[in-house]
């Protein structure tokens, strides 16, 4: 089986699985894109080089101007209708709406007016690095750790690590066995956390993935693109270019 069938099988469980867990406040409000959206995530998915990649780079989760509008991780929309090339006319079925939508988080999909910063910085630096969207794929690949949205009364964000732990232990089961399949199906020489959370991730899953335990997956990270970390402001795709060089992911 090849690589795209076994994420998108992959995605699908996922999905029903975090679908059935709960949340409790501060947390109001929960988008699963993966179910939603999931026409736009597995026209995503089919993008993934069938016979594996070489560098697997994984984020933490869901923002409300990326993924949770466009399916893709870090879903910028700009970058997800031009670069990447997913739009409306490409897609089975337009984006959704979750069931339970914010008042202040409106999911408008391919249509959203809003840019996540992540997500153009992200892409943004793989548009500057790569000839074409098939060139950087042919190597590379961006997932999620975390499918889910988590948001507060007053719309705020709340990343997975700010859960309880009674919440965090159902869904990082869920998640790390999601990353085994797709560690599995992908065999990556290398697997980058976008930030420290994702990299945490994934070196306590590596170990336990079968021909990615055994050496041949390296772990490394990058700083993480958020307007929120002063670090990243201050030149990011610099920073994060210089890392990858370092760690040996991509050449001088």
């Amino acid at each position: 089986m090849q690589a795209i069938e076994l994420a998108i099988n992959a995605a699908r469980r996922l999905s029903r699985r975090v679908s059935e867990l709960t949340f409790a406040e501060p947390v109001t409000h929960v988008y699963n894109p993966l179910d939603y959206a999931r026409h736009a995530h597995e026209a995503y998915l089919r993008m993934l080089n069938p016979a594996g990649v070489r560098v697997l780079f994984l984020g933490m989760n869901p923002g409300p101007w990326g993924m949770a509008q466009t399916g893709v991780p870090f879903g910028e929309v700009a970058a997800v209708t031009g670069w990447l090339g997913v739009t409306p006319d490409t897609l089975a079925e337009p984006v959704g709406r979750p069931a339970d939508e914010h008042p202040k988080r409106p999911v408008e999909g391919l249509a959203c007016g809003r840019s996540e910063v992540s997500g153009r910085r992200l892409w943004g630096l793989f548009a500057e690095r790569f000839a074409s969207a098939d060139a950087f794929f042919a190597e590379h690949f961006v997932a999620n750790y975390c499918p889910l949205v988590f948001m507060e009364a007053g719309g705020k964000n709340r990343t997975p690590d700010k859960l309880s732990p009674d919440e965090r232990g159902p869904l990082d089961a869920a998640c790390d066995a999601h990353l085994v399949e797709l560690l599995a199906a992908t065999r990556p020489e290398w697997a980058v956390g976008v930030g420290k959370y994702a990299e945490r991730c994934l070196l306590r899953v590596v170990p336990t993935v079968a021909g990615a335990g055994d050496g041949n997956t390296r772990v490394t990270s990058v700083l993480h693109p958020s307007p929120a970390s002063p670090a990243a402001n201050r030149g990011w795709p610099e920073a994060a270019t210089r890392q990858l060089v370092e760690a040996g992911v991509w050449p001088a």
